[in-house]
Order: structure tokens, then C-alpha cells, then sequence
């Protein structure tokens, strides 16, 4: 019998238009993002298929939309038959992941990322105003492994390792001045490219620390449940196995790195030690996931598939 992965999505994946193609073939779709309007107050057919990539950018919307794009096609997926025996997301996508795994329950994952959105879009805006058109934010570096950029950032001061997405791609949050530091070190150290990003914040890194309070004190009164499905932790790189743990690492995931290689490698091996056929799927929007699964070297032990439109669905 095949079993499934689920690899989330995080933020950066939001297109205008998402998933409508979808819900219009699948109902059970649709009741999903009716549900969190429900839940919200947020008019989720108006921010998913009428708001411009601009409004969709911001962390308060981009969040809650993503969220409910990969809910939704697994909703659709359910009734096809493929449900996951292991859940992982990247950044934001982590928090779908605990919905798959069974730490949270729809309502309270919907309600968790409404207020991780705001509290995140909040602390970037304060950022920028502190800093007067010099904001921090996060530069790409590609060509390099993650524990070169990793020894980089840690020589020069407010530079943070952030994302280890690949290999060969480690994305670093910092201040202005520390990012075009660590775009010059990376190049004298044989870097393909150093490319800063059009983001709002210096994710991931202890500058979002205003960000974690926050957060902590809004999913202060949350159950976390022990997971019911192998779950993977963006903060450790590793199998998360208990729901209070797994709560004060959804708070120290604001200014902590995402340790996405150590999960990909983790889970190769899981699949490998099993015995049993894995198919890996991102559900919900883009294929950035599939992409970094493709070049990761693991690909022979199990194909992944972005899941993010109704032709998609239909071919599986």
C-alpha cells in the first residue's frame, strides 16, 4: 500500500487566483474557504481571487490565503483516498503540517495563523519605521552549502543563517548593513549569486524576537496535541513527538532558522528504513517544495508532486 507525505508550502507561494480553478471543480474545496470566512470574518473568496500580488504579499494575508489553499486541496484529497502518514511544511507550511498531523484542530490552526499573520505583518511594519528605509530583510545565497553561509553569518554581527532551503541555496536575515556584508562575503567565498529579497522582515532570525513574544502570549491558551502522524520539526530538523514541545518551537520558529535540508534528509531516511512506496505531494500553491526535493539528491527514493490546480488533482 502506498503511503504519502505532505510537504506545505510557505509564504511566497500566494498567486492572485489561487485554487479557484479548485473549488469550482470540488466542492469540498469551496466549504473549505467558506469555513475559515466563517472562522475569521475575512472575506476569503475576495482575498484569494480578487486581491492583486500586492495586497496578497502582506504577511496578514498571504498567510491566512496560503493556510487555506493547502487545507482545502487536502479536503479534496481526502475524498480521493490520500491522506498523509507523514506532514512537513516550510515556514508558514509548518502550521498546515500540524493540522495533517493532528496537533491542532482545523478551527484553532485557522485562528493561530490569523494571528501569526497579524502579529508578523505588525512587527515588520515597526521594523521598517524604526529604520527609515534601511529595514533588515533577507538575502538569498546560492552556490554555497548551508554550513559555509552558516560560518559567514556567524562572523559578522546581525547576520542569521535563516533558511537552509537546498544544498546549494541558504537565505540569511540581517540588518542592511550586515546583509550587503554577508552578499560581499558570500561572493569572495565562490558564490554563484547573493540576492537580496523583496520581503517584508528579516524572518527566522532573532530580530523578529518583538514578533515571538507576541505570538506566544496569542497561543498561550492553544492545545497543542501529542502529533497522530510522523511530523517534522522546521526548528529542530527533526521528528517532533510531543504537543507542548511542538507549541514552544511554533513560537521559537519567529527567530529561529528553518532547518528544511535536516527534514528532507530525515525523511529519506524514514521512507528508505519503511520498506513501503512514498509518494511525497505539496498541496495547496506553487511547486517551490517539489523543486527543492528535486535537487536535494533524494528524488530516487520517492517522487514529489505539487498538487495546486484541478488538472493536478484529476491526475493523480
Amino acid at each position: 500500500m502506498k503511503k504519502y507525505a505532505f510537504l506545505f508550502p510557505g509564504q511566497g507561494a500566494q498567486v492572485p487566483g489561487m485554487i479557484k480553478d479548485i473549488c469550482d471543480a470540488y466542492p469540498e474545496a469551496r466549504a473549505v474557504v467558506d469555513e475559515v470566512t466563517k472562522i475569521t470574518g475575512v472575506d476569503m473568496p475576495k482575498l484569494l481571487w480578487e486581491s492583486d500580488a500586492a495586497t496578497l504579499s502582506r504577511s496578514d494575508n498571504s498567510q491566512l490565503a496560503i493556510t487555506t489553499a493547502s487545507l482545502a486541496v487536502m479536503a479534496v484529497l481526502k475524498t480521493k483516498g490520500i491522506e498523509p502518514s507523514a506532514a512537513m511544511g516550510f515556514s508558514l507550511g509548518e502550521f498546515p503540517a500540524l493540522y495533517a498531523a493532528g496537533v491542532l484542530s482545523f478551527e484553532d490552526v485557522i485562528k493561530v495563523v490569523r494571528e501569526r499573520g497579524l502579529i508578523m505583518q505588525a512587527t515588520c511594519e515597526n521594523i521598517a519605521k524604526a529604520n527609515e528605509g534601511h529595514a533588515p530583510g533577507m538575502t538569498a545565497v546560492l552556490g554555497l552549502p548551508p554550513e559555509k553561509v552558516e560560518e559567514l553569518a556567524n562572523g559578522i554581527k546581525d547576520a542569521y543563517a535563516a533558511n537552509l532551503n537546498s544544498p546549494v541555496q541558504t537565505v540569511v536575515s540581517g540588518t542592511a548593513d550586515a546583509l550587503t556584508q554577508i552578499e560581499a562575503a558570500a561572493k569572495e567565498a565562490g558564490a554563484r549569486r547573493a540576492l537580496r529579497l523583496a520581503v517584508a522582515g528579516p524572518f527566522h532570525s532573532p530580530l523578529m524576537q518583538e514578533a515571538a513574544d507576541n505570538f506566544e502570549k496569542a497561543i498561550a491558551g492553544v492545545t497543542f496535541n501529542n502529533p497522530d502522524k510522523t511530523l517534522f520539526s522546521n526548528v529542530t530538523g527533526k521528528q517532533a513527538e510531543n504537543g507542548e514541545e511542538i507549541k514552544k518551537n511554533a513560537v521559537l520558529h519567529l527567530t529561529n532558522p528553518v532547518r528544511w535540508t535536516s527534514e528532507e534528509a530525515v525523511l529519506n531516511d524514514l521512507i528508505k528504513a519503511s520498506g513501503d512506496e512514498w509518494e511525497l505531494i505539496e498541496p495547496g500553491v506553487g511547486a517551490v517544495l517539489t523543486g527543492l526535493w528535486g535537487k536535494s539528491g533524494y528524488a530516487e527514493t520517492a517522487e514529489c508532486k505539487a498538487v495546486n490546480s484541478a488538472e493536478s488533482i484529476n491526475t493523480l
